[in-house]
């Protein structure tokens, strides 16, 4: 039976908003990611960062949250990256089209540098 079992932390690591997914990204999760978004959104974040090290699980409702933040990302402007995702998810994010809107890379300090890159 799916649960809200995910919890969402904010943090911010060299000019970039970084939102760290642990647990089951499925339609429970919606409030909370699109909370995080907008919070750090209000602060101005213009990198963000989704972390997802510590996901195991992203079903269809997952995916449709993301959708719903690269559109809000891409309506202000910013610049979405995620780090973290297993390879059958990496292979997902190409499959349905949102590695053409985010960028993929395999760990946290990877993302780190290719967003502040972006930056300079």
């Amino acid at each position: 039976m799916l649960d809200d079992d995910l919890s969402v932390h904010i943090r911010e690591r060299e000019g970039v908003a970084i939102i760290d997914l642990v647990g089951d990204l499925t339609t429970f999760a919606e409030e909370k990611i699109t909370g995080a978004y907008n919070e750090v959104s209000r602060k101005g974040a213009r990198n963000i960062l989704l972390n997802f090290r510590q996901n195991d699980y992203i079903n269809s409702a997952g995916i449709a949250i993301l959708i719903g933040v690269v559109t809000e990302v891409n309506r202000n402007n910013q610049r979405l990256a995620v780090s973290g995702l297993s390879q059958h998810f990496q292979k997902i994010f190409r499959m349905v089209g949102l590695a053409q809107y985010i960028d993929i890379y395999q760990d946290e300090d990877e993302a780190i540098r290719g967003l502040t890159a972006a930056m300079a």
